[in-house]
């Protein structure tokens, strides 16, 4: 299942995911690029966003206003739903409208494989290869690895720094794939002081102790974090 949060009181860019793109509402368009995958629902946090999205055949649901992150408003939707401890749930970020499917099916066949292994906590993410100026934006958050491919860190600061030469730098993808069970589990965890501070969910996993796999994929995609990026959006569909 694939759930999308949405809020509409962003702090930076208000209203961001009911902004129009190429005729379609952010969030619309962003459900309609996984539509093919699994059912969608966007978990909204108000009414207008339940309006517009029902207006273009999207399910949606109303969730709290009160929400911390995105996963913890999918977690309520997942709840709300009452799906199985083992159905595998992925987030999608509504302001994420050139996601590509590719990007998505791997995170269900990393989610699958974690289940197959029997791990007791399941959760993953992806990740690409971007270049030094691409990591000095700190729209961009940044991971490091370790050598199984789990996340050691984010941050929106340059990381690793390139003190001895020839880092490789990744740029963390903001989709979040779980299995109910734990999602369930990460919401529940206590509030972990490097998320405050750096403003990233994942972080609250790593604090305390929790896997997160991620995923090497090939994507060209990029939120909508500023109305800078809205207006780059915009050119793509004229």
């Amino acid at each position: 299942m694939i759930i999308i949060p949405a809020r509409l009181a962003s702090s930076r860019f208000p209203k961001k995911v009911l902004a129009d793109i190429g005729g379609l509402p952010m969030v619309v368009r962003t459900a309609q690029a996984v539509s093919s995958i699994d059912r969608v629902v966007v978990a909204a946090d108000d009414e207008e966003i339940i309006d517009v999205c029902k207006a273009h055949g999207v399910d949606a649901m109303l969730t709290s206003t009160t929400h911390k992150s995105g996963t913890d408003r999918i977690n309520e939707c997942a709840n709300i739903l009452g799906l199985d401890d083992n159905e595998l749930i992925v987030n999608v970020q509504a302001d994420e409208p050139f996601i590509e499917k590719d990007v998505v099916i791997k995170l269900f066949k990393r989610l699958q494989k974690l289940q197959e292994q029997k791990s007791n906590f399941i959760m993953a993410s992806c990740y690409n290869a971007i270049n030094e100026d691409a990591a000095q934006d700190p729209n961009l958050v940044k991971v490091v690895l370790d050598d199984a491919s789990n996340a050691i860190y984010f941050s929106r600061s340059l990381i690793p720094y390139n003190r001895g030469g020839g880092a490789t730098y990744f740029g963390h993808i903001g989709i979040y794939g779980f299995d109910k069970k734990s999602l369930n589990e990460f919401c529940n965890l206590p509030d972990a002081p490097i998320e405050d501070i750096e403003k990233l969910e994942q972080l609250r996993a790593i604090y305390h102790d929790k896997k997160i796999s991620m995923v090497k994929v090939a994507s060209t995609g990029f939120g909508i974090d500023t109305r800078e990026d809205l207006e780059r959006a915009v050119e793509i569909f004229l």
